[in-house]
């Protein structure tokens, strides 16, 4: 006997979701947190940029490991946050395997990523209005291939970061996981 109970695949289409309040606060979960995401991970890398630009002194700013700190608390608080309201996908690749995966319908997977890809317009949008000249000297706080490394090499690294983000959304969310292990245990040494 199974302990688990798979839900049944999302509709390809399902219009009735368009006549739905619960819908369209999903939608404007996700656009707040693409766009809070985008703007504080930019803004993190504009500042490690500007405060590393002719110091000698490492410590000086947040460094390598506080940008990672950024982005990762930052998905794991918006995640966290958004949730119970849209899923807390935050990320197109997210939204599309969920759709590949039929988690999700054809209408509210478009929607997402277009309230996503929204979001993340109006977060750097935010970040180019407040700090201009950071933005425009540090080119929006984009990040550039280490010497040595090609753009293969790079997208290859994109294709598998990305694959390991969605493979997580899948594990954490897999309705055969029992309850008592769908958590870390952190406080298992204790």
């Amino acid at each position: 006997a199974k302990d688990y109970q798979d839900p049944p695949p999302a509709p390809l289409i399902d219009a009735k979701e368009l006549t739905k309040w619960s819908f369209y606060r999903a939608l404007i979960a996700e656009f707040i947190a693409t766009m809070l995401f985008l703007y504080i991970t930019v803004l993190t890398v504009i500042g490690y940029k500007s405060q590393i630009d002719g110091n000698a002194d490492p410590c000086g700013g947040v460094g390598i490991l506080g940008i990672a700190w950024a982005f990762g608390g930052m998905i794991f608080v918006l995640v966290y946050c958004t949730a119970g309201i849209s899923g807390g996908h935050i990320n197109p690749a997210v939204t599309f395997g969920l759709f590949l995966a039929r988690k999700v319908s054809l209408i509210r997977a478009v929607m997402y990523m277009v309230a996503q890809c929204l979001g993340a317009i109006c977060g750097v949008g935010l970040v180019k209005a407040f700090q201009k000249s950071y933005y425009t000297k540090y080119h929006g706080g984009a990040n550039v291939l280490a010497d040595g490394y090609s753009t293969g090499t790079g997208l290859g690294a994109e294709i598998i970061g990305t694959f390991v983000l969605v493979y997580t959304v899948f594990s954490a969310t897999d309705p055969k996981r029992s309850a008592r292990d769908s958590h870390v245990p952190v406080l298992a040494p204790l």
